[in-house]
């Protein structure tokens, strides 16, 4: 199966019928995942910025597809969808534009099975309608956006996973949860002799993220990079130079965020004695030093590159390396830090979910790729993720250019 066809931006109304049941499936399992690790109630999790209390979450994902596919909004904004949701209080509880996320834990929700049950029934709603619909983009466009929107969620679910777990939390059924990426980070280095491509991909068919249009025709320089992202091991040899103490690899913005910690070495990696392990969804596990290093912040990236007399790629360079069909151009598993800060492209207008893109220009970092959690369905060379530089819960690494 071809990306192309693999992708769920070109899915037929089966394939999306099949793609919304497994990640609804997903959804509910890692949820049941959390709530057997006691976290089924807000008052359970701690008030952290990186993740969302379980159970709003859980409803949210339910509430953002009735809007737009069972109610036909086309915007975000307050108002813009017609009828009510199928929870009386819906609007009012699952609304991501509208209620704070730290309010998120002060909600009256409905309890667990009440949540799931309106997943649920959203779910049978939206299949029965999805039947009907002609094989179109147009009429798509609702079903594909909310399968992205909730493929994105349980990414985010597995990153709540990681960062609850590593406080004492027991720990998923191993097959919800891949220990380790599919395969170590390639070695080498490949050299593109530069040129022109179309920033986006071809835009004319299937579906485009607002932060992806409009396509471009772009000119990259000549550059060369690593064929994968940089190992544990090649970081490992950072930390066992004193990377975290010398503070000309750091910029100044992560050396500020340095002095906020007490860091060493990346998150959840601990030392005893010569050995080095890590915590994985709470289970310690030895470093594998072939394996992509991930769980490391955009400071840390640009630290690294510093001290190996390289830097990070462009985000039209990584896209230029990816969208080349170069076979020794590895990607996949781990997001990766780009140098680029997200910006929106010449043309940019937001799309339906309007709060998607909008409001996070020149506050976010730009990653590239996907990581061993991202669905197939959802990868694309075209895809542009973003956090904040400060990010290292989620599965992040990087990969190097020569200056």
């Amino acid at each position: 199966m071809t990306v192309h066809q693999a992708s769920f931006r070109y899915a037929g109304p089966g394939e999306l019928a099949v793609a919304l049941q497994d990640a609804r499936h997903y959804t509910l399992a890692l949820f049941e995942a959390l709530a057997a690790a006691g976290y089924d109630a807000a008052a359970r999790v701690p008030r952290l910025s990186t993740v969302n209390p379980p159970l709003w979450e859980l409803g949210h994902v339910a509430w953002f597809a009735e809007w737009f596919v069972l109610r036909g909004a086309l915007d975000s904004r307050p108002g813009a969808a017609s009828g009510h949701s199928l929870l009386a209080r819906g609007d009012d509880w699952f609304d991501s534009g509208t209620v704070a996320h730290g309010a998120r834990w002060t909600l009256d929700l409905p309890p667990p099975g009440a949540v799931k049950t309106y997943c649920h029934e959203v779910l049978d709603r939206i299949l029965d309608r999805l039947k009907h619909e002609p094989d179109d983009d147009a009429a798509l466009y609702p079903y594909r956006l909310a399968l992205a929107h909730e493929d994105m969620h349980g990414e985010a679910f597995l990153y709540t996973l990681q960062t609850l777990q590593s406080r004492g939390a027991p720990a998923p059924a191993h097959m919800l949860v891949p220990m380790h990426p599919a395969a170590g980070a390639p070695a080498g280095e490949i050299a593109f002799a530069g040129g022109s491509y179309v920033r986006g991909g071809d835009q004319s068919t299937g579906f485009v993220f607002d932060n992806e249009k409009s396509a471009a025709v772009v000119k990259v320089a000549p550059f060369a990079l690593d064929a994968g992202p940089v190992s544990t091991g090649a970081f490992l040899d950072f930390v066992h130079d004193g990377g975290y103490e010398r503070s000309q690899y750091w910029t100044d913005a992560g050396r500020a965020w340095l002095m906020t910690q007490e860091r060493s070495a990346p998150r959840y990696w601990a030392r005893e004695g010569d050995d080095w392990h890590t915590v994985r969804f709470g289970r310690p596990v030895a470093l594998d030093l072939a394996e992509p290093v991930r769980h490391v912040n955009l400071y840390e990236a640009q630290a690294w590159c510093a001290w190996a007399g390289r830097r990070l790629p462009t985000e039209d360079e990584w896209e230029f390396a990816a969208a080349s069909g170069q076979p020794g151009f590895a990607w996949g598993q781990v997001w990766e830090w780009t140098a680029s800060p997200f910006l929106p492209f010449a043309g940019f207008e937001a799309d339906r979910y309007r709060d998607y893109s909008a409001p996070w220009f020149g506050t976010r970092q730009t990653l590239r790729g996907a990581s061993f959690a991202t669905p197939a369905r959802l990868r694309s060379p075209h895809f542009r993720n973003f956090f904040t530089p400060e990010r290292d819960d989620i599965f992040a690494g990087f990969r190097s250019c020569a200056l």
